[in-house]
């Protein structure tokens, strides 16, 4: 990867296109938000993944995501907390957890962040009638 420096912050192309990033929302995304985005991305990719292979019948998976920063070391993220809400068809909550814990053991950004930012995640899930 190769980045170039911007009057308001550093840019990077992609496969799938420009990036930019600067700690102004104005010239690009921020940093926290993309560590984020990639925590939250890479769980919930894994986490459909071990659905689909399991073939559990789901419509949608809605993720919220509540971040905790600490303002007295350089604004650094501490928790990242990612709620799943799964709507779909014969849902078995035991299992729901169970494959969010395997997705959790595979995801390579939770595991890259496990000793220094708590990945905290939940689920629960709406059944969807026929």
């Amino acid at each position: 990867m190769e980045f170039f420096m911007r009057e308001n912050g550093i840019r990077t192309q992609l496969e799938y296109g420009e990036l930019n990033i600067s700690s102004n929302e104005d010239f690009g995304f921020r940093p926290y938000q993309l560590m984020v985005s990639s925590i939250v991305g890479c769980s919930v990719g894994v986490y459909r993944k071990i659905l689909d292979k399991q073939r559990v019948q789901y419509e949608d998976i809605k993720v919220t995501v509540d971040v905790t920063r600490n303002p007295d070391k350089a604004n650094r993220i501490e928790k990242v907390a990612i709620h799943y809400m799964v709507k779909g068809y014969h849902l078995n909550q035991d299992k729901l957890q169970k494959n969010l814990e395997v997705a959790r053991n595979n995801c390579s950004m939770v595991q890259s962040v496990k000793d220094s930012i708590e990945v905290e995640e939940s689920v629960e899930y709406l059944e969807l009638s026929m």
